[in-house]
C-alpha cells in the first residue's frame, strides 16, 4: 500500500504537540480534549483532529486523548522513542552550547563526541563527550553508530566536511553553518539559520510598532 504523504506543516507541528503533552504529563493531566489542547497550542481543535487523523486519530469521542498514550505515539512518529547518537563538528561557542543543553538528552539525543581542529581542545570533555581531532572523524565513524552530525563550522568549511560525513555513511546533518548544503540522495539536512530567525523576529517587532501608530 502506498504510504500517505504528510504535509510539512503537519510535521512542523508535531514537536509542539509532543512538548505540550510532556508539560501536561508533568502536571499530572491524564486526558485532554482537542478543545482544551487547542487553547494551549493556539491552533483550532479541528486542526488538531485533522493533524492527528493523518496518523490514526488516537482520540475517542466524548473522552478526548489519553495524554500519556498520545505523547508516546507522537514520540514514535517523530522517531524519538529510541536514543539518537549525535556528533558535533566544531567545538566553539555554539558547539559547546549544543553539547551542554541537557534537554536534548531528555528527548533522547545523546552527544557522543565533538570534533575540532584546535589542538588545545583535544581530549577535553563536555558533559562526558570527548573532543577529538577532526582528522579522526572517519575512523571514529567506522567504530561508532552515529545517527546525526551537527555542523557548527564556518560556511567555507561546511561543504567539504558534509561530503566527508556523507562519504562516511552519515545520513542526517543538522546544519548551523551559514550556507545551505547540497547533499547526495538519501541524506537529510535540517538547515538552521539563526540570523534569519532574528530577522523574522525583527520584522514582527517592526510590524507591531507600525500597527501601534496606524490608528
Amino acid at each position: 500500500m502506498e504510504e500517505k504523504r504528510i504535509s510539512k506543516a503537519v510535521i512542523s507541528r508535531l514537536p509542539r504537540y509532543y512538548r505540550y503533552l510532556g508539560e501536561l504529563l508533568e502536571d499530572g493531566v491524564e486526558r485532554i480534549s482537542s478543545s482544551d489542547l487547542s487553547i494551549k497550542m493556539k491552533v483550532t481543535a479541528s486542526q488538531i483532529r485533522q493533524d492527528l487523523n493523518n496518523f490514526g486519530g488516537f482520540g475517542q469521542q466524548g473522552y478526548g486523548y489519553n495524554v500519556m498514550y498520545l505523547h508516546g505515539e507522537i514520540a514514535k512518529i517523530l522517531g524519538i522513542d529510541r536514543p539518537h547518537k549525535i556528533i558535533i563538528i566544531g567545538a566553539g561557542h555554539l558547539g559547546n552550547a549544543i553539547a551542554n543543553y541537557a534537554n536534548f538528552e531528555r528527548s533522547g539525543f545523546i552527544v557522543s563526541a565533538l570534533f575540532d581542529v584546535k589542538s588545545e581542545l583535544f581530549g577535553k570533555t563536555i558533559r562526558g563527550a570527548q573532543i577529538y581531532n577532526l582528522d579522526e572523524l572517519e575512523s571514529y565513524l567506522k567504530k561508532e553508530d552515529i545517527d546525526i552530525a551537527a555542523l557548527t563550522v564556518p560556511k567555507d568549511e561546511a561543504r567539504a566536511i558534509s561530503r566527508r560525513l556523507t562519504d562516511a555513511g552519515i545520513k542526517a546533518i543538522w546544519n548551523f553553518a551559514h550556507t545551505d548544503l547540497a547533499v547526495a540522495a538519501g541524506v537529510v539536512v535540517e538547515n538552521v539559520h539563526l540570523s534569519e530567525s532574528l530577522m523574522r523576529l525583527s520584522y514582527k517587532v517592526k510590524s507591531a510598532k507600525e500597527d501601534e501608530f496606524d490608528i
